[in-house]
């Protein structure tokens, strides 16, 4: 499973992908507010993520965080390789030690191929062909001031 910090780098990066430029940049307090995140938690991953090259940043008046469009060729990979340390897909599913293809937990040849398939999705696809694939499929980032029985999410 990804962690919360994992979870908010990757809406934050889609977040600045299709909000942000060079001339339009975020301050952590209005990424933490846009998405629902909290903000201590948002300025430490923001910080994380453009000391290693996820995305740029600018001080001073106008500065904020944004993509460049550097930033916006990494992957989700690279970002759960920063944000985890670890390979968040290795580990069991259902959390056994020794789960493996020779010795597979009850779920494994189940989850195992959606793991490996997602994981290559994950270092295939760019930021920026992941935020607009987003933006084609209509996917919200935040379900914030969204009228939930109006999309008929609740049934």
């Amino acid at each position: 499973m990804l962690s919360n910090a994992s979870k908010y780098a990757i809406r934050s990066i889609l977040f600045l992908a299709e909000n942000s430029s060079n001339n339009r940049k975020f301050g952590a307090k209005d990424i933490a507010n846009e998405l629902e995140i909290p903000l201590s938690f948002m300025a430490k991953i923001l910080q994380k993520m453009a000391k290693s090259g996820i995305i740029s940043s600018a001080k001073g008046p106008g500065g904020g965080f944004y993509t460049s469009r550097e930033n916006l060729q990494n992957n989700v990979e690279k970002i759960l390789n920063i944000m985890e340390h670890v390979n968040v897909f290795e580990g069991c599913f259902l959390g056994l030690p020794r789960c493996s293809d020779e010795n597979p937990c009850p779920v494994h040849h189940i989850v195992a191929p959606f793991k490996k398939a997602l994981m290559e999705k994950f270092k295939k696809q760019s930021i920026a062909e992941f935020a607009l694939e987003i933006k084609l499929n209509g996917s919200y980032l935040s379900l914030k001031g969204i009228d939930l029985k109006s999309k008929d999410l609740l049934k």
